[in-house]
């Protein structure tokens, strides 16, 4: 028998449908040949090494000076509930460093014994953490010729 004409006999049959068991949907289907986890949460892992944190920025002695007179400002007029926007620097809890946030809202107190800002809706956020403060309490030492 030639190798053409192998299947002639069957070519022009009617496809086969089961009675006894049903066609599977086409996700089942597909199901079939979706690939196999064989590292269950490697993928979890490598997206953990792939993320990136920075490091914290020691600030200098200029910079520490004209954020404590920062701070003392804002303390000063904490009854007015002043608006203000922190940069801080908050530790990674997984790996090594960790990222800069910026906080904007009202100021209830800063506690300089505990070392502490604390926010109208609750947020403390540690002074040693802080790296920079916004606000227009400051603008008049700006228009004074301060460099804040």
């Amino acid at each position: 028998m030639d190798n053409e004409h192998k299947y002639d006999d069957i070519i022009d049959l009617p496809h086969h449908v089961s009675k006894k068991h049903p066609p599977l949907s086409r996700a089942s289907y597909a199901a079939q040949f979706s690939p196999f986890a064989a590292l269950t949460g490697y993928d979890r892992i490598v997206a953990e090494a792939a993320r990136t944190t920075d490091e914290r920025i020691e600030l200098g002695e200029a910079e520490a000076s004209v954020l404590s007179l920062k701070l003392r400002i804002t303390a000063e007029h904490e009854k007015e509930l002043p608006v203000v926007t922190l940069t801080y620097f908050k530790e990674d809890g997984r790996k090594k460093g960790g990222a800069y946030i910026e906080k904007t809202g009202a100021v209830k107190r800063v506690d300089e014994i505990g070392r502490v800002v604390i926010f109208t809706d609750g947020t403390r956020i540690p002074t040693d953490d802080v790296t920079d403060i916004k606000s227009g309490l400051f603008s008049a030492l700006e228009a004074a010729g301060y460099d804040i």
